[in-house]
């Protein structure tokens, strides 16, 4: 092993890289995520609401971002979720339903509402026959809803006045401004209003007080879908809405009684590639944010979530709900532990492996270490026997040298490497021990030599 990893920077350098390694890998997995949304239809209430949303995402700090891919008309939001430019996107079901697009919450719920004095006599799909019915939003998909119910009630959508009296079976379709609304019905241009909106909006509210003033005796008519049920298993994209007595007002009440129609809904939907976790954290945080971004846009007010009576039936139904959605409905979001245990185990698993790679690497140097000072003590404890059999003052200044090799190679051990005092003790002793036996081997061999250099005499 090279020696340079045995050194202890070496070792406080590769604790230093790892550390940084797992912090930047901590970081990364905490990083707020950033999902793309296809936002439309320009001038709706939906894409300052998917703004103010944004906004107070980037505000509170949440795990969530989003990017905003704005679109004039539903259909091109739709087909960018399909395609795969967004990940949620605003969609109308009744207007186009991606193959892909999972419910995650509904945005506006509208209901079809077809108003008129009640002096007209207007209660009934039937009696809009040979009427003119202005509308005031100039969509097309609204367009196609209607023509599609007057179809089933064996009525002929218009849209141009023909040559001579309407035909029997026929309704025309007459554009108006909201504002114009009252104006309209005194002038015997219009006999009834439809508009497909949200029951609870000031919009909707104004629409039918427009017929309230137009009406001789301040009554209003509201047209019902009685075979609501049937036509949603027509056009299952579309869904039966009850609109509450009294939901246009109390005194007195309006309607007097609950009135039955269809609707159509926005929706904002992801795709299925969404991972549960991130689809639970959109919709928590869609509605639990409600109170701030409500107060930029009142369309805040008006979000719901998709009724469902069982998760089977959630996951199955015509317009499926997302599987995250339903966590977060049935407040069985994932914990910490559930949403991380892919990374807890890749960390726990680099650790480990860490780890068992550190105390190898530690056994390692110990043990050369070990090997290091057991070479040394090995060597002085043979100059300890060599000493015995010295008999010449060459041989025993090279063992002085050589122990003094020795011992230099122990202090340039000991600052480079943290010895034990043990192993230290040992090593000093040893020494000592050497030096000794060689002082007390040069004395015996001078003595010896200072007594075969006497005269002899005696002789």
């Amino acid at each position: 092993m090279p020696s340079f990893l045995l050194r202890r920077e070496f070792l406080f350098l590769a604790a230093a890289i790892v550390l940084a390694a797992v912090s930047a890998l901590a970081i990364y997995v905490s990083q707020a995520t950033t999902l793309t949304v296809a936002v439309a239809p320009k001038g709706g209430t939906e894409p300052p609401l998917i703004r103010a949303y944004a906004q107070a995402l980037e505000s509170g700090r949440e795990n969530i971002r989003l990017r905003i891919l704005p679109f004039d008309d539903v259909r091109e939001s739709a087909a960018a979720l399909q395609d795969g430019r967004a990940d949620l996107a605003v969609v109308r079901p009744d207007v186009a339903m991606p193959r892909n697009g999972l419910t995650l919450a509904i945005l506006r719920d509208q209901a079809m509402i077809i108003a008129s004095p009640e002096p007209a006599g207007i209660r009934h799909f039937p009696d809009l026959a040979r009427k003119r019915l202005g509308i005031a939003a100039h969509r097309e998909a609204d367009r196609e809803v209607l023509r599609s119910l007057l179809d089933y009630y064996g009525l002929t959508l218009l849209t141009e006045m023909p040559t001579g009296p309407l035909p029997k079976d026929s309704v025309l379709l007459v554009p108006v401004e909201a504002n114009a609304l009252e104006a309209a019905f005194t002038a015997r241009h219009i006999d009834a209003v439809v508009s497909i909106i949200a029951p609870a909006t000031p919009a909707a509210l104004a629409i039918v007080n427009a017929v309230s003033a137009a009406s001789r005796n301040r009554k209003v008519s509201f047209v019902a879908v009685e075979d609501a049920e049937a036509i949603i298993e027509r056009l299952p994209k579309l869904q039966a809405v009850t609109m509450p007595a009294g939901i246009f007002g109390g005194n007195p009440k309006l309607p007097d009684d609950e009135v039955k129609t269809v609707g159509a809904s926005y929706r904002l939907m992801a795709t299925p590639s969404l991972g549960r976790i991130a689809a639970a954290d959109v919709t928590q945080h869609l509605f639990e944010l409600r109170s701030q971004y409500a107060e930029t846009t009142p369309a805040g007010d008006y979000m719901l979530a998709p009724s469902y009576e069982t998760t089977a039936a959630a996951t199955s139904a015509r317009l499926p709900i997302h599987p995250g959605a339903i966590d977060y409905y049935e407040r069985e979001q994932r914990s910490f532990l559930d949403r991380y245990q892919d990374w807890i185990y890749i960390l726990a698993s680099i650790g480990g492996g860490l780890g068992s790679g550190f105390a190898w690497l530690s056994q390692r140097v110990a043990r050369t270490r070990r090997e290091r000072t057991d070479v040394v003590l090995d060597r002085l404890l043979e100059i300890l026997e060599e000493t015995h059999a010295a008999r010449a003052p060459p041989d025993l200044d090279a063992l002085t040298r050589e122990i003094d090799t020795l011992a230099a190679d122990v202090v340039r051990h000991t600052r480079e490497r943290e010895t034990d005092t043990r192993t230290f003790g040992s090593l000093t002793l040893a020494i000592d021990g050497a030096r000794s036996a060689v002082a007390a081997a040069r004395r015996r061999v001078e003595a010896g030599g200072a007594a075969a250099s006497r005269p002899r005499a005696a002789e």
